[in-house]
């Protein structure tokens, strides 16, 4: 016997509405989020992601990758026929980790997050930089005065009249470009100098290299990127405070040169050698130059 409720249900609604499901399969995860009733370490508490669901599982695969990539050595690999009287070696092999290449947009340096880098980029966990002439701006004249922690809606007529700043809620005063002009202009006297006897033109990431050596501040990520030789690339080295400087020394001292096409080849040949390479790139634009 039928009853009244479902002689009146249109059948392509009730087809709709009560679909039978395909069998979930066994590797299926459920959604389940962190327990806090439970002793929870903030190790637990992050690998909990990976069953939160959007974004947060999205951190969690993120997080997988790159313990994956700190994991993984040469000895994980099997022996190739081949392989060189160096590689061969098991010593060798244990020891030879995945070059990891960080790229990130300026942002992050003018944002607290630069001294995460910084700890990378310290105790070398990281082999490759790649990032934005701001990211390297930013760190070098948070050397020589402080940003602060503003508003994203603070009226950027007013600031300018200031002499502020705005980097989305954070704000630099104009002084602290300033200062940066006076450190800057002086090496740049010694760089073009440099070049003019020995002949060897300057790269974007010599460059660099030479900032981080003349800061010589611990609180500095690139001067722990040459304290522990690890390079530094900028494709858009001059599209910023550092591009202004150049500009500026240019009609005082004409002559100096900085051959991106080495850094590119630098670039792309330290990638290509490499046993093992793994990418982290925290933005896009220029720093996505390593896709």
């Amino acid at each position: 016997m039928t009853s009244t409720t479902d002689a009146t249900i249109p059948t392509g609604a009730s087809a709709a509405v009560l679909q039978p499901s395909d069998p979930i399969s066994d590797n299926a995860i459920s959604v389940q989020g962190p327990n806090f009733e439970s002793p929870l370490s903030l190790l637990q508490f992050l690998q909990s992601y990976e069953r939160i669901g959007f974004q947060a599982n999205s951190l969690g695969k993120a997080i997988d990758i790159v313990n994956k990539m700190r994991r993984w050595r040469l000895s994980d690999e099997p022996l190739n026929e081949d392989e060189s009287d160096y590689y061969s070696s098991p010593e060798i092999r244990a020891q030879t980790c995945c070059d990891i290449f960080l790229g990130y947009t300026s942002n992050l340096i003018s944002s607290g997050l630069r001294e995460v880098i910084l700890h990378l980029v310290k105790h070398k966990h990281v082999a490759v930089l790649v990032t934005t002439a701001g990211g390297i701006e930013e760190d070098l004249i948070k050397c020589l005065g402080k940003t602060y922690l503003a508003d994203f809606n603070l009226d950027g007529a007013d600031l300018r009249k200031r002499g502020m700043n705005r980097i989305g809620n954070l704000v630099v005063p104009n002084d602290n470009y300033c200062k940066f002009e006076d450190w800057l202009m002086p090496i740049l006297d010694t760089m073009l100098a440099e070049q003019k006897k020995t002949g060897n033109v300057w790269t974007p990431s010599s460059f660099i290299r030479r900032l981080g050596k003349e800061i010589n501040n611990e609180e500095s990520v690139y001067y722990w990127a040459y304290k522990n030789d690890i390079p530094v690339y900028c494709p858009a080295l001059t599209d910023g405070s550092i591009g202004d400087m150049i500009y500026f020394h240019s009609f005082r001292s004409p002559g100096l040169v900085l051959d991106i096409v080495q850094d590119i080849r630098d670039l792309n040949e330290r990638s290509r050698t490499s046993r093992k390479a793994g990418m982290i790139v925290l933005g896009g634009g220029v720093c996505g130059v390593l896709d």
